[in-house]
């Protein structure tokens, strides 16, 4: 289902251990590194970045793909361009078992995509910031 309403969201954000951030980069001008950098200071989520072109973030591991995980995570939060979800989404579906949440940060949406991941049993959030929402709801 396509959860927006604050109490699935919150239940989402409270349910969510572990969480792959896809496109999480390693430079502070950009809106993945802000939002890495607070759930990785606020957040009680353990956070697996992923993006092929970085090492690390601040001396964390920066993992090639959501295939090289050493978990499978309850969340995939995506910070890519709209062209790029479908490979996204592909690859998120190929780990067994499936994460239970997909998270489309704000710009993001696909109606196509958000009907793939809830056919697989996915609940799925569209066009949110997963660092404001948390703030709003669970933390700072």
């Amino acid at each position: 289902m396509l959860s927006t309403n604050p109490a699935e969201l919150e239940q989402i954000l409270r349910d969510t251990r572990t969480v792959a951030v896809v496109g999480a980069s390693d430079n502070p001008a950009r809106p993945s590194n802000d939002v890495y950098r607070y759930l990785a200071r606020f957040s009680h989520y353990e956070l697996y970045p992923v993006n092929p072109n970085i090492d690390d973030i601040d001396g964390t591991p920066v993992y090639p793909s959501l295939a090289d995980l050493p978990v499978v995570p309850d969340m995939v939060d995506v910070f890519r361009r709209h062209g790029e979800l479908d490979a996204v989404l592909t690859d998120t579906l190929a780990l067994n078992p499936h994460p239970k949440y997909l998270w489309l940060q704000q710009g993001l949406w696909d109606e196509e995509i958000g009907k793939r991941a809830q056919d697989a049993g996915m609940r799925v959030v569209m066009d949110r910031c997963l660092k404001v929402d948390y703030a709003r709801l669970i933390g700072r």
